[in-house]
């Protein structure tokens, strides 16, 4: 391997090493997530039940029936 490649690897290889120990030592700080992700998630999920469910009950939309053997032809008229 080149001297110069080799100095390359070296100084990442190091400098990962010093950011992992920089980061070990820092106290760990919870975030927005940390604090409120599972309630956001909770109350998105009670949202979109709520949504669906009255759109499936309240709105009078029939859902996917086939009109077979329910449409029957009119009589002619001559």
């Amino acid at each position: 391997m080149f001297p110069v490649a080799r100095a390359a690897l070296n100084l990442t290889a190091r400098g990962i090493q010093h950011t992992a120990v920089r980061q070990a030592h820092r106290k760990y700080e919870p975030n927005f997530h940390d604090k409120y992700g599972n309630l956001v998630l909770l109350g998105g999920a009670a949202a979109f039940s709520v949504i669906w469910a009255y759109v499936l009950t309240q709105t009078g939309i029939e859902w996917g029936f086939s009109p077979v053997r329910r449409v029957t032809p009119k009589e002619w008229r001559e």
